[in-house]
């Protein structure tokens, strides 16, 4: 069957998940239906009991931190390239908005870009007129967890002076978060675990370390006993975050490299070697132009940058040894399945013969298995489509198939059955992935079972074999026991467009000169639209060339190179 119905669906996607989080999914909600509205984030009379981070603490501000002051202060928010007039204090409550959009509002990332006075203001506002309730999105434990780092590392960081010597509101900045902090012990993420979780316990942990007393110890040490259950599953020996969205993998990386800057010795202990094989791993995932693959769930401008990740990791004790400049020739993240070449001359190969993530949480997986990113010369050429939004939408079902990626699709399937915004059903796996690096270049193979689901139960297979010399060849070979369409796409960036077209040799102009696609004779081979999402919200049209042919046992190859 190519399809399953809704309640065949859900059952596929259950299957997969934890005894602990089928057991978090009800708690969370009975929680939902019997919560009532409260006051939590109004209540008063709870000491400061002080703070014993050291007085110089340094901490990287999140994110891309496009918000500017003098915007803010207009009332003009940007997130995800959508920029909203919501006034100033702004409006707390913008149902009409994208859920991920008001979740950016109450991360307060965009609070660092505020001076003492104006951070001041809006915080009030926010402890005022965003009271604890049913549905109230600042509330929910993700951005509740993300504003606790946030408004700790700004006023006991950044501004510990100055509110310390504003009793008035340090009154009601330390009542707000302690029970913020209350709220949020009530509700980690179990019924989702994965980055969510993970930001629970680092909240836990950051704020407990900031503060004397027993309270924050008892934050303190639950936080800390999520971080010792959860880095060790989710950063890879490797060093890749386990969701393996290169993305994600920087955010996980600022959070781990936050707690370290604590100077916590506790936190420095259970951070220092993750952090550090984090970083290395990084140095893997950045094209030539210093940004990240897109693999997965990825775009550009949502998280630090690598190169600032890199900058304020070097700064950090412990973690300097494991910084190094990126080195030429072959690399390999053999947990993550990521294998790939650069060198000197700007090229650069990154691919995926790995799983689409863990069975457990695949939210951020695409179906995408042999999928791969190039850049030649510095620019990139082969690109993964990106990521639009985290919608139930037309956007985010292509993002998130086959088709937008550079593979193999068979019968208009996808190889794992991707639904909803973040769901999965039956799902295929890699086999025999062998990886031979040579001093050159590299030959990587291997086969997946996605598509045995499907009638004649097909199988694709992929060798890729990259020479720093003679370029790049992808070979594919489908067998199934019934005859069998395949495509096989190559997504180019927005930049290169397909200049000239000679039987079976194809050329590509980019910023850097010319490309050529050589594919072997006996199928047939198309230009379509595509679309490329370098960023949330942004689309960009591009050229999708597709090789296409069918039976029962069928082998597509082409060849990339940079010279005729």
């Amino acid at each position: 069957m190519p399809s399953l119905s809704k309640f065949s669906r859900v059952v596929w996607t259950v299957r997969y998940l934890k005894a602990r989080q089928v057991k978090g999914q009800i708690r969370h909600r009975m929680i939902r239906s019997l919560e009532r509205n409260g006051n939590a984030n109004g209540r008063t009379g709870v000491e400061y009991p002080g703070c014993v981070w050291p007085n110089d603490v340094s901490f990287l501000p999140p994110g891309a931190q496009e918000n500017k002051a003098d915007a803010i202060r207009r009332g003009t928010l940007r997130f995800l390239n959508c920029e909203e007039s919501v006034g100033f204090p702004p409006q707390w409550d913008g149902h009409e908005l994208p859920k991920l959009w008001q979740y950016n509002l109450h991360y307060f990332e965009w609070l660092w870009a505020l001076d003492y006075g104006d951070a001041r203001s809006v915080v009030l506002d926010w402890i005022e007129k965003h009271p604890a309730q049913k549905a109230a999105v600042g509330w929910e434990p993700y951005p509740t967890s993300l504003r606790l780092m946030n408004w700790c590392a700004v006023f006991w960081g950044r501004f510990r002076r100055q509110v310390e010597a504003d009793h008035a509101f340090l009154a009601k900045l330390w009542s707000s978060v302690f029970h913020q902090v209350h709220w949020l012990t009530r509700r980690l993420e179990t019924h989702l675990l994965g980055n969510h979780y993970l930001e629970n316990g680092a909240a836990l942990a950051f704020v407990g370390s900031c503060f004397k007393g027993e309270q924050a110890s008892r934050w303190f040490e639950k936080g800390c006993r999520i971080l010792a259950e959860q880095i060790p599953e989710q950063v890879l020996p490797d060093g890749m975050h386990f969701e393996l969205s290169p993305m994600y993998h920087c955010r996980v990386m600022y959070v781990l490299a936050m707690l370290m800057a604590t100077c916590n010795q506790r936190l420095m202990e259970l951070v220092e070697q993750p952090l550090g094989r984090m970083v290395k791993a990084l140095d893997c995932l950045c094209h030539p132009d210093g940004g990240i693959a897109l693999l997965n769930d990825g775009a550009f401008g949502i998280y630090n940058e690598p190169n600032d990740l890199r900058s304020f990791c070097s700064e950090l004790p412990g973690i300097a040894s494991h910084l190094s400049s990126m080195t030429d020739g072959c690399f390999a993240l053999p947990d993550a399945g990521y294998y790939g070449w650069r060198d000197g001359e700007g090229n650069y190969l990154i691919c995926d013969f790995g799983r689409i993530g863990p069975d457990y949480i695949p939210a951020h997986a695409h179906a995408d298995i042999f999928n791969f990113e190039l850049s030649l010369s510095g620019q990139r050429v082969i690109v993964d489509t990106g990521v639009h939004d985290y919608e139930i939408s037309e956007a985010r079902r292509y993002c998130r198939s086959t088709a937008a990626h550079n593979t193999v699709e068979i019968d208009g399937q996808d190889q794992c059955e991707m639904w909803g915004a973040f769901r999965v059903a039956r799902r295929g796996y890699p086999q025999e992935v062998a990886w031979q690096p040579t001093t050159t270049g590299f030959a990587l193979s291997g086969w997946h079972n996605g598509y045995r689901r499907l009638r004649g139960r097909p199988v694709h297979h992929r060798m890729i074999e990259c020479d720093g010399v003679h370029g790049l060849t992808v070979t594919d070979r489908i067998t199934s026991s019934r005859a069998v369409k395949a495509i096989s796409r190559l997504h180019l960036h927005p930049s290169c467009r397909v200049t000239s077209r000679n039987g079976t040799r194809i050329e590509i102009g980019q910023p850097e000169g010319q490309i050529y696609v050589v594919c072997d004779e006996g199928y047939a081979m198309k230009i379509e639209d595509g679309w490329f999402f370098p960023q949330f919200g942004l689309r960009e049209r591009n050229e999708v060339l597709a090789f296409e042919t069918s039976g029962t046992d069928i082998e597509l190859r082409y060849h990339i190179r940079n010279v005729p």
